[in-house]
C-alpha cells in the first residue's frame, strides 16, 4: 500500500508501505553504512528512532538468527530506497520484509531517501509520521527530541551474569550491544550485567575489577541523577565508558554535552588517536558529543577526536583509570580497528593500580 513520510517540518514524502501499521511517530536519523542492518534494526541505542539507508539497496542478504545485538527489535522503522524481496546468503532464515512484518516494524521503500537525507543534514534530526494519510497526522501527542526517556525500556530488569574468566566486569546496562558482551566474554571475563541505575552500593558487593558503562539511547542528561553514584563508581573502580557511557563519565565528573546536528550513525567515522596519532575507522551511533571547552577542572582529557567535525570521541582521566570511548569498539556493525581497546581495559584490570592505560 501507498505510504507516507511526513517531517516535522511539513515535508511529505511516498513510497510503499510494507505490512500493517498504519501510523507511526519517532525520530528520524540517517545511516551511512553499506551493509549492518540487522545490526541496526536490533541495537538498543536505536529505541524510538526511524532509520533511512543511505545505501539504496538493504535487504540483499536477508536475515540471520545470529547478528542480532538484543532479543526484541528496537527501531521504529526502517526508510529505504530499494528492499530486497529475497535474502541470498547461505545464513539468511527469511527476508528483511518478512522479518520487518512478523515483527510490526514499519519498513518504507521506494522512497527518496537522498531528499530526506539531505534536510535530516541540513535541518537536523527531527521527528517524523509514518502514515497512509499524510493529512491527518498530528506531532502534539509527541514528545520534543532530547526528552523521550527510552533506558528504562532497554535496560535489563535483572542482574545476570555471563563467562567465567579472571577478570570480572560488572556491566552497567543503559541498552547494551550483544557484541560488546561476546567481545568480553571472549576475552577471558566474566561479566556481570546489572541495570542502568545500580547503586554503588550494590555494585560493591558483586566484588568487580572493573566497570563499564554501555552505549544506549537517548540524551545522556535525562539521567543526571545517576551522575554522584557513577563518579563514585569511576574512583573507586578501574571504568570504560562507551557511547551513552562515555557522555555519562564526562557529566558526572563536571564536563557537559551537546546536541549534534545530524549525529553521527555508520561505520565509516574517521577517528584519531590524539597520543599515538593512529586513524581508526569506527562504527558509531550518537547525537550527542561531549563539549570540549567543558573539560576543564574535570581531570579528563581528550584522547580521540572525529576527523571529520573534530568533536571528541574519547576521554581519559589524569587521576583515576578511566577512559571512554564514543564509538563502538567490538564495530557490530563496521571495521574492527579499535577492538584493541577492550585490551587496554583488561590491562588497567590487572594493575589494578592508579596508573594511565594508553591504546
Amino acid at each position: 500500500m501507498k505510504g507516507y513520510v511526513v517531517l516535522e517540518n511539513g515535508e511529505v514524502f511516498e513510497g510503499i508501505l510494507h505490512g500493517e501499521n498504519q501510523e507511526v511517530h519517532g525520530e528520524i536519523v540517517f545511516f551511512t553504512g553499506m551493509s549492518g542492518y540487522q545490526e541496526v534494526l536490533s541495537d538498543p541505542s536505536f529505541k524510538g528512532q526511524m532509520v533511512v539507508f543511505t545505501y539504496p539497496l538493504i535487504g540483499n542478504y536477508g536475515i540471520n538468527d545470529i547478528d542480532f545485538e538484543s532479543v526484541d527489535p528496537q527501531v521504529n522503522a526502517l526508510l529505504v530506497s530499494e528492499v530486497s524481496e529475497e535474502g541470498f546468503h547461505y545464513e539468511s532464515s527469511s527476508s528483511l520484509v518478512s522479518y520487518c512484518e512478523k515483527q510490526s516494524i514499519a519498513l518504507v521503500s521506494g522512497i527518496d531517501t537522498r531528499a530526506i537525507v539531505k534536510r535530516i543534514r541540513e535541518q537536523g534530526d527531527m521527528r517524523a509520521i509514518i502514515t497512509t494519510d499524510p493529512k491527518a497526522v498530528s506531532f502534539e501527542s509527541s514528545l520534543p527530541l532530547g526528552q523521550q526517556e527510552v533506558v528504562p525500556e532497554v535496560s535489563t530488569k535483572e542482574i545476570k551474569t555471563y563467562g567465567d574468566g579472571d577478570h570480572h566486569i560488572v556491566m552497567v546496562d543503559f541498552g547494551y550491544k550483544k557484541s560488546i558482551l561476546d567481545s568480553l566474554v571472549e576475552l577471558g571475563c566474566k561479566v556481570t550485567l546489572v541495570p542502568y541505575n545500580t547503586s554503588f552500593e550494590a555494585i560493591s558487593l558483586l566484588k568487580p575489577d572493573g566497570v563499564m558503562y554501555t552505549n544506549g539511547p537517548g540524551n545522556p542528561k535525562q539521567l543526571t541523577e545517576l551522575l554522584p553514584n557513577i563518579k563514585k563508581v569511576a574512583i573507586h573502580y578501574p571504568t570504560m565508558g562507551i557511547c551513552l557511557g562515555h557522555q555519562l563519565l564526562a557529566l558526572a565528573f563536571g564536563a557537559d554535552t551537546e546536541k549534534l546536528t545530524f549525529g553521527h550513525r555508520g561505520a565509516n567515522q574517521p577517528v584519531m588517536d590524539l597520543v599515538s596519532n593512529k586513524v581508526y575507522m569506527t562504527s558509531q551511533n550518537h547525537s550527542y558529543v561531549v563539549n570540549e571547552d567543558s573539560l576543564e577542572g574535570t581531570g579528563f582529557e581528550a584522547k580521540f577526536m572525529n576527523i571529520n567535525d573534530r568533536s571528541i570521541e574519547g576521554l581519559i582521566h589524569k587521576q583515576y583509570p578511566v577512559f571512554t570511548v564514543q564509538f563502538h569498539p567490538e564495530a557490530h556493525p563496521g571495521p574492527s580497528d579499535s577492538e584493541q581497546l577492550f585490551y587496554t581495559f583488561i590491562e588497567m584490570l590487572r594493575n589494578k593500580g592508579r596508573e594511565k592505560a594508553y591504546a
